[in-house]
């Protein structure tokens, strides 16, 4: 319980900072247990332009750093044809290693820039 409240602690800090426009959107990360999701979002109109999970790539529920990055590249890809290329990166209250590392390093490999 104190893992998930200093979390939510963190990220209001950091959304305090950032915010997503239509010229540079917003990437969310969220970890569950099983599963990875990322979410490019318009903060100033509230909307979602794309978004993946880990089960649109793949049907496994081990995701590990490898299968993360694939779900990076997969938001990429679907974000460049969407005309998105620069975002801001919100790691959502995570630490900035591991999984959401990959997922960030993935994106980057498709051809977004933050």
């Amino acid at each position: 319980m104190a893992t998930t409240n200093s979390r939510l602690r963190i990220k209001r800090s950091i959304r305090k900072k950032i915010s997503g426009t239509p010229s540079r959107p917003r990437i969310s990360v969220f970890k569950s247990n099983t599963r990875i999701y990322a979410q490019i979002i318009d903060d100033l109109s509230g909307s979602t332009l794309v978004a993946i999970s880990s089960k649109e790539v793949g049907d496994t529920k081990n995701v590990n750093i490898d299968f993360a990055k694939e779900v990076g590249k997969k938001l990429a890809e679907k974000a460049v044809v969407a005309g998105i290329t620069e975002v801001i990166f919100d790691r959502n209250g995570y630490v900035y290693h591991g999984k959401v590392k990959a997922l960030a390093d993935g994106a980057r490999e498709g051809g977004l820039k933050f």
